[in-house]
C-alpha cells in the first residue's frame, strides 16, 4: 500500500516526489500548509492555512480544512496535473478543459507527503436485501426522482415483477428495476423487457431507471443507448419493518 513518504521535505524534494508520483495512477495525500485559488466559472481564493490535499488516480483533487467532511475546493476529474516552482514554494496546477477550470494549489510549507496504492476491487453492496431496499424507496422514491409517485410494488406483467411502478412529476409512467450491488447488461436487459411489456398495456409514455450503487460502463452505455436511465442510489433511509397480520391466539 505505501510507496513512498516524506516528512518535512525541502521544496526541491517535494517537487520532484510530485513529478515522479502525479501521473502513476497512485493517491498522493499532503499535510501542509497551503493556499488554494480556483478561477473557472468564478474566482475564489482560500488564504494559507493548514490543510489536506488529496489526489486520486483518476487525476480528482480535494484540499480538506480541519473540520467538516466538505472539501475547501475540489476537482471532480483534471485533464492536467503539473507541480513546478514559483518564488521558493511548490505549486500544484490542476486543469479541467470542459468547463474551462484550474486549481492552483501554493504549499507553503509540507508537513508530510505519501504515495499510495490502494486497491479496491470490492463490490459495494446496499445493506439490507433487495425486499428491504424496495420497501425503503417505496416509501421514499424522491431518493430517485423528485416528484415520482409509486403505484405498485411487485406489478406482474408477463416477463417477471417490476420492482417499482410508479409516475412522474409528468404524469408518464415510471418502470423502476433495483439493483444491491454493481448493475450489469442483465439488469439493464431486464428493464428494457419490463418498459416494453408496459408499453403495450397503457397509452402514455412509459420511462425505465436503473436504481443501483454503481452500473459497468458498457451497461451504462447500452442503457443511454436504448432510452433507459440509470439513478445512483448509494444510501437507503432507515425504515421500520412493515407490520405483520395480527395473530389471533
Amino acid at each position: 500500500m505505501l510507496i513512498e513518504s516524506l516528512t518535512h521535505p525541502a521544496p526541491e524534494a517535494l517537487l520532484a516526489f510530485l513529478r515522479a508520483h502525479l501521473h502513476a495512477r497512485v493517491t498522493l495525500h499532503l499535510a501542509g500548509e497551503v493556499e488554494v485559488l480556483y478561477a473557472g466559472r468564478a474566482t475564489s481564493m482560500a488564504e494559507a492555512g493548514d490543510r489536506l490535499l488529496l489526489v486520486k488516480p483518476d487525476g480528482s483533487l480535494q484540499v480538506h480544512g480541519p473540520r467538516g467532511v466538505k472539501p475547501v475546493n475540489w476537482q471532480p476529474r483534471t485533464d492536467h496535473l503539473s507541480a513546478d516552482l514559483d518564488g521558493g514554494c511548490v505549486v500544484l496546477h490542476a486543469e479541467r478543459r470542459s468547463p474551462a477550470e484550474v486549481v492552483r494549489v501554493r504549499v507553503i510549507g509540507c508537513a508530510q507527503v505519501t504515495a499510495l496504492n490502494l486497491a479496491d476491487e470490492a463490490l459495494f453492496l446496499l445493506q439490507g436485501s433487495e425486499a428491504q431496499m424496495q420497501q425503503a424507496l417505496a416509501r421514499a422514491p424522491h431518493l430517485i426522482e423528485d416528484g415520482l409517485t409509486v403505484l405498485d410494488r411487485e406489478l406482474l406483467v408477463g416477463v417477471g415483477g417490476i420492482d417499482l411502478y410508479a409516475r412522474d412529476s409528468q404524469g408518464r409512467f415510471v418502470v423502476v428495476e433495483l439493483k444491491r450491488g454493481k448493475a450489469g447488461h442483465e439488469a439493464v436487459h431486464q428493464l428494457g423487457r419490463y418498459v416494453d411489456a408496459v408499453r403495450t398495456q397503457v397509452a402514455a409514455p412509459v420511462r425505465g431507471i436503473l436504481a443501483a450503487p454503481d452500473i459497468t460502463v458498457p451497461a451504462l452505455k447500452v442503457a443511454r443507448a436504448t432510452g433507459l436511465e440509470y439513478v445512483k442510489v448509494d444510501a437507503l433511509p432507515q425504515v421500520q419493518e412493515e407490520a405483520r397480520q395480527p395473530m389471533l391466539f
